[in-house]
């Protein structure tokens, strides 16, 4: 996903955003609900992109699943996005 996002300057503040959830990132962003419940999205980017992650306590480990814009309604969002991948992973049957 970061890969699909042209301007080198805003992949590297999302690298940047990412890595900071080194330090404590269940007090980062805010927990989801739904389909992605156990997942947190965190804010980046002057606040239109998102970074949806969640947190492994047992190998301490943040696992980003999904970045990219807030476009609520439209099938490019990032929330329907990570919802999707998801789904796939499920059906594939990974965790």
């Amino acid at each position: 996903m970061l890969a699909d996002i042209s301007d080198r300057r805003i992949q590297q503040a999302l690298r940047d955003k990412a890595k900071a959830l080194i330090h404590s990132p269940e007090q980062q962003g805010n927990p989801l609900v739904d389909e992605l419940a156990g997942y947190r999205s965190v804010r980046a980017v002057g606040q239109r992109y998102r970074i949806v992650y969640r947190v492994d306590r047992d190998t301490v480990m943040v696992i980003v699943i999904a970045l990219g814009l807030r476009r609520e309604g439209d099938k490019r969002d990032i929330y329907r996005l990570a919802k999707k991948r998801l789904a796939d992973k499920k059906a594939k049957g990974k965790p």
